[in-house]
């Protein structure tokens, strides 16, 4: 099992790095948030994806996010492109807050994930994830105020995409300084500063 590499970044393309490993260049897939230039030096922690006709490495930036993607592949239905791409779409904080959340309009965002889907990967994850997780969460959790303003703002008509921009938009602790109003206004003056 190959779990990390360190080296220099040979060539980088769009969701691949070629990582020269001491003269060795290794092909690793990688989420949209860990490319790096060529002649970068990366360290990247790994899963090896084996299967009949292929052996794939698959790396992040963050021992947590491998972790979690190890993590979605347990959950039926999806492989490791799509766990990839659930990483590159949310992040990992995004995909525990959405799982922990309940919130399945957030996951609907993850290139091909339907309602269904988004609700079989919440119902698998939850316990994998724990309750424990919850106290970590921005607000708290699904009660809390970002929960709220994701409501309101998905009743006002907003996509899951315009909301998770708005509510990345908000300040990190926003949550207790003000009520749910003062945190909406500011998710709506980041979607559009002209309306509030």
């Amino acid at each position: 099992m190959i779990a990390m590499l360190r080296g220099r970044v040979a060539h980088a393309a769009l969701g691949e790095l070629i990582v020269d490993v001491g003269g060795v260049g290794y092909a690793v897939r990688v989420p949209p948030g860990a490319t790096a230039p060529a002649g970068e030096e990366v360290t990247l922690h790994t899963h090896l994806a084996v299967r009949e006709d292929a052996m794939t490495l698959y790396g992040f930036r963050e021992a947590g996010d491998r972790t979690l993607f190890e993590t979605l592949l347990g959950v039926s239905g999806f492989g490791p492109k799509l766990a990839l791409a659930a990483i590159g779409t949310l992040g990992a904080d995004g995909i525990r807050r959405a799982v922990l959340g309940d919130d399945v309009a957030a996951l609907t965002a993850i290139p091909g994930v339907g309602r269904k889907g988004a609700q079989r990967v919440i119902l698998e994850l939850r316990e994998r994830l724990g309750s424990s997780g919850l106290d970590s969460l921005p607000g708290g959790g699904p009660a809390g105020p970002r929960g709220e303003v994701r409501e309101a703002l998905a009743a006002l008509g907003y996509a899951p995409a315009e909301i998770q921009r708005a509510l990345d938009a908000l300040p990190a602790g926003a949550e207790t300084e003000g009520p749910v109003e003062v945190l909406l206004r500011d998710a709506l003056r980041a979607l559009d500063p002209a309306a509030v």
